[in-house]
């Protein structure tokens, strides 16, 4: 039985339709790339696999339960944690608390155990946990929101774009850590424009074109495609909330923090 499976997706925006009868496969372990330009429906797949978005048409299962119908917060606590394209930090917060709110939605109280695991993958936020999050660079950045991803101990860690706006010399290093995720045992699902460096590091991948999947198979062979190589290497720029949009957002979430109550998510 397959970890993950989509049958016949079809996801829009209003009158809209993005994807189009999508049907794919994520098996535990694996690290699974869609490859695609810009709009070719990456994202819109990772926002209907976090729940962000409703399907039109399809399923997801989730070890072979149906899980189409649950909010977020609940796709959350089965074990599906999504790290957004473009980062989406809070850049108002500390450190800690971006990782204590990764950890929001678990069942568990004492998150001291991961927060190691977390600490081990990405040595540097053990120095800067006290350290306001937008004061770091692009990668360190990138390094949080997978950290905080972490923190909820997800069987599957879709990752949208993790590349995007990152200096060249720690796109690499983004990967290898990537990589090392699955050593921990956590199946990756990555979107990505950057066909060579994902193809390098996955098992296989999905090259999605207007929507539809035109092409899959392994990561060795998609990797070999001259026509891959050429058609799907891109980079991106990420936008940042303003600094005064940060604070506000920054005080409302130690509101949720320190009174659970007033943003408890529901228990679908």
């Amino acid at each position: 039985m397959a970890l993950l499976e989509l049958k016949n997706i079809c996801v829009g925006y209003g009158r809209h339709r993005v994807l189009e009868n999508i049907d794919l496969t994520l098996e535990r372990g694996e690290i699974v790339t869609l490859l695609g330009a810009n709009g070719a429906g990456k994202s819109t797949l990772a926002k209907a696999i976090s729940g962000l978005l409703r399907l039109e048409t399809g399923s997801i299962l989730l070890e072979g339960e149906a899980i189409e119908a649950l909010m977020p917060a609940e796709r959350l606590r089965r074990g599906i944690a999504h790290v957004p394209e473009g980062r989406q930090i809070f850049a108002g917060m500390t450190v800690a608390e971006n990782l204590e709110l990764g950890a929001y939605a678990s069942s568990e109280t004492d998150h001291a155990a991961q927060l190691e695991i977390v600490w081990t993958l990405f040595p540097v936020l053990r120095q800067r946990m006290k350290d306001i999050a937008g004061n770091f660079s692009g990668g360190q950045q990138q390094m949080l929101a997978i950290a905080r991803g972490l923190m909820s101990k997800p069987k599957i860690l879709v990752l949208d774009e993790p590349s995007l706006g990152i200096a060249p010399l720690l796109v690499a290093e983004i990967f290898h850590l990537i990589e090392r995720l699955r050593g921990q045992g956590i199946t990756v699902l990555l979107a990505e424009q950057n066909a060579r460096q994902a193809l390098s590091i996955a098992d296989r991948g999905y090259v999605f074109e207007n929507g539809r999947i035109t092409l899959e198979g392994r990561a060795a062979d998609l990797l070999n495609s001259q026509d891959i190589a050429v058609r799907y290497l891109g980079m991106g720029n990420a936008a940042d909330l303003s600094d005064s949009a940060s604070d506000a957002l920054a005080s409302r979430l130690r509101c949720v923090l320190n009174n659970p109550s007033m943003g408890a998510p529901d228990k679908a």
